[in-house]
């Protein structure tokens, strides 16, 4: 190995910062949109958040 060549660790900043904020968007989106358009057209006609409650009957003694 020669001494004057660069080394591969080099401590200067990734020149691509851009393209990893980019993709952490592009991420987020992918996670968090889908669910957003799934929530937004089934809850046209049906109550998501809607609680049933039951009635138990009471036993006899």
């Amino acid at each position: 190995m020669e001494s004057s060549s660069p080394s591969a660790n080099t401590s200067d900043p990734h020149p691509y910062r851009w393209a990893e904020f980019m993709g952490a968007v592009i991420a987020l989106l992918t996670l968090t949109l889908p669910l957003f358009v799934i929530a937004h057209y089934s809850s046209s006609g049906v109550d998501v958040l809607q609680q049933t409650t039951y009635s138990l009957p009471r036993p006899e003694k």
